[in-house]
């Protein structure tokens, strides 16, 4: 099944490489307030279904952190018409794949079907929505597996702390300043009431998109839609709190330490506005420039001519409310870190002061190109970027926007967007070190 898909996609990508045609969608709203998007494309016969979830670990308590990740994990326990452990397996019995991940904004669900399981996609998840299982065996049995993650992608990985020390110096007031896997000590401490009310409150029709892309009919699906969702009870509108973060004037300086680790890092954080600004963009552009290839700008200069660096990585992570623009290095042998902070900042200083030449701005366009087109070849980027243009763009449209904006983008907004936001007064210095005996 696996090669099937990989085929289905390969043949798609080709067929958007000779035109970067319309994505075109049909959306509406069922009476409970889930918004619906139905996206046809008989290319091939697959459908994926999807539900995105406005919730991820900014809405958690302070004292309640790591709640959106663990339902990540608890709503696959079952529901009132699935048994425990059968979830994963209704999917794989029936030819499809099955996942879904949390970030610090959403909480996204998915299944990959041939398309003659559509309603096998719809019935699962509605069951995760309307009757969700959520006991105290449950919630012990995710309790576990969440810890043993957590110890594999977080305790024991090197630089697997790395964004924690970042976001806990870049936000003071926003709840960006906790990682998504959160704290354990406050999901153990939590009950199973504050577990059903986080569900009552976030798992809702009025707080979720449902986005299916594939071989579909869209008249028949909008039935089946309607037959499986419309008598899920609308939740409670949710008006969100907004957190401001005054303006980071002065540089800041931290050290970390990491007993997974053997070689240090040093790394610089700035934060930059969210992902709907279209300066992210941009700086995505930078980061490209900057370390998106191994003949990038700090891959070519500290790589491979001066030899003073193993690996280095300029990034934009971005996000709802606020973003972070991280660089990042590792030392050869016994080269100090701040030279490479040097030579990274020598690079950032020449994007500010001097235009990319226009054959690396062309090559620059045609690589967002070409990830534009590969992103939206496959039905599962399909779904999961038309639930994030209306998730986060409150445009659904913003799929086929977003090429535009690509090319709209020039030689002097990508030098300008460099002096504007990654300078050393903005910026978090920090020092990432193997700890000490």
């Amino acid at each position: 099944m696996k090669n099937a898909f990989a085929a289905v996609a390969a043949a798609q990508l080709l067929a958007y490489g000779a035109m970067a045609q319309q994505v075109k969608f049909t959306e509406y709203d069922l009476k409970n307030g889930l918004h619906v998007i139905l996206h046809q494309d008989k290319s091939a016969p697959v459908v994926a279904v999807s539900v995105m979830y406005h919730v991820g670990s900014k809405d958690e308590d302070t004292a309640r952190t790591g709640f959106a990740h663990f339902f990540e994990h608890l709503l696959f326990e079952g529901s009132k018409n699935i048994k425990k452990g059968e979830f994963m397996k209704l999917v794989s019995s029936n030819g499809g794949q099955n996942n879904a991940n949390t970030t610090q904004d959403r909480t996204f669900y998915y299944e990959l079907f041939p398309s003659n399981q559509l309603e096998l996609g719809l019935w699962l998840e509605s069951e995760r929505m309307l009757h969700p299982v959520i006991n105290e065996t449950g919630v012990n049995t995710q309790n576990e597996v969440v810890k043993e993650e957590k110890r594999l992608r977080v305790d024991n990985q090197p630089y697997g702390r790395l964004v924690e020390f970042i976001f806990k110096d870049l936000f003071v007031n926003h709840p960006y300043r906790w990682q998504v896997i959160g704290s354990m000590a406050h999901l153990d401490a939590a009950t199973l009431t504050e577990f059903q009310a986080f569900n009552k409150k976030y798992y809702a029709p009025t707080n979720a998109v449902l986005s299916i892309a594939g071989d579909i009919d869209v008249e028949k699906t909008k039935k089946l839609v309607a037959a499986y969702f419309e008598e899920i009870p609308s939740g409670t509108a949710l008006v969100k709190p907004q957190f401001t973060e005054a303006p980071i004037l002065k540089p800041m300086i931290d050290t970390a330490y990491d007993a997974n680790i053997q070689l240090p890092a040093v790394v610089t954080a700035y934060r930059i506005p969210g992902r709907n600004n279209p300066d992210s963009k941009v700086l995505e552009m930078v980061s490209s420039i900057l370390s998106g290839s191994a003949s990038s700008r700090l891959s070519k200069k500290m790589i491979d001519e001066k030899k003073n660096a193993v690996a280095v990585q300029a990034f934009n992570f971005a996000l709802e409310d606020y973003g972070a623009y991280i660089t990042f290095a590792l030392p050869n042998g016994n080269t100090p870190l701040d030279t490479l902070l040097a030579d990274t900042d020598e690079e950032i200083a020449l994007l500010q002061k001097e235009l990319i030449s226009q054959s690396d701005y062309e090559k620059l366009q045609n690589q967002f190109e070409n990830n534009y087109l590969e992103a939206n070849t496959r039905m599962l980027g399909v779904a999961e970027n038309l639930a994030n243009g209306y998730t986060f763009y409150n445009n659904t449209n913003h799929i086929n926007g977003e090429l535009s904006q690509i090319r709209s983008v020039t030689r002097e907004q990508i030098r300008d967007v460099a002096r504007k936001y990654l300078n050393k007064n903005q910026r978090l210095v920090l020092y990432y070190l193997p700890e000490k005996e």
